[in-house]
């Protein structure tokens, strides 16, 4: 039987690179998985191509009004959230001595205040057996120039899947971390210096030097930790953090 047969999954940030990959992973394995975005266009997209297990449902994680009508739409379908993927989330390169105002908040309220109401607003939904997959990042380990903010929000992330798996383990949910390391997505390669492909590959080649496996990591590696993480395969795991980054925060 497939790992999430007939489970109801949500996969926030959905549209596109890792969430993308864990939502076809997710209805590859059984699930009828809804997929969130902020552009309708890329929705469909993402929606067509996973096929008809996917539902998409536009709206803005640090919106708790779209939250709201996300977290209605499943119950009226079905009643229950068997599993809730917290991927929405992004960062720039920017020196700490020029970070404004302005891209602190907007950080913090996508990585963190998103992340965190994603998950209280879900509560009602989730049943004993639910499992709760936050996403985050080597960057919460490990010290990188230029990405402190970007860094906190996911070190805050680490925190709240220990705080949320010590407060929902007698619910029987459990909450885990999932920490890629540079994973091949167009979002790592919107960190380059300029949008060029020498750029890109000088990216590329000064993260895979930093990496004991020697090359990047593949959205659908990183699916198949959250698919091991959403399954029953995981049931004795909780408030943990899987790392998928090649060895970079481990050795």
């Amino acid at each position: 039987m497939a790992l999430l047969q007939g489970k109801v999954a949500l996969v926030t940030g959905g549209t596109s690179g890792i969430g993308a990959a864990i939502a076809a992973r997710f209805a590859a394995d059984g699930a009828t998985v809804y997929v969130t975005g902020r552009r309708q266009q890329a929705i469909d997209e993402a929606v067509a191509s996973i096929g008809p297990n996917a539902v998409g449902l536009a709206g803005d994680v640090s919106n708790l009004g779209d939250l709201d009508r996300i977290y209605d739409r499943i119950r009226a379908d079905h009643g229950r959230l068997d599993v809730l993927v917290a991927n929405a989330g992004g960062g720039e390169l920017i020196p700490a001595a020029e970070v404004t105002e302005q891209q602190f908040d907007e950080c913090f309220d996508i990585n963190v205040k998103g992340l965190f109401f994603t998950v209280q607003k879900a509560l009602p939904l989730l049943p004993p057996g639910g499992s709760v997959v936050l996403l985050g990042s080597t960057n919460g380990s490990l010290g990188i120039p230029s990405m402190s903010v970007y860094s906190a929000t996911k070190a805050a992330v680490r925190n709240l899947a220990r705080s949320f798996a010590a407060e929902l383990a007698g619910a029987g949910v459990r909450v885990n971390t999932l920490s890629p390391g540079p994973i091949e997505t167009p979002g790592i390669y919107g960190l380059a210096a300029e949008d060029t492909d020498a750029a890109r590959a000088t990216l590329r080649d000064g993260l895979t030097s930093r990496i004991p496996l020697g090359r990047l990591g593949q959205p659908d590696e990183v699916a198949a930790a959250a698919a091991f993480l959403a399954s029953d395969q995981s049931s004795f795991t909780t408030g943990g953090e899987l790392f998928v980054d090649g060895g970079l925060a481990q050795i």
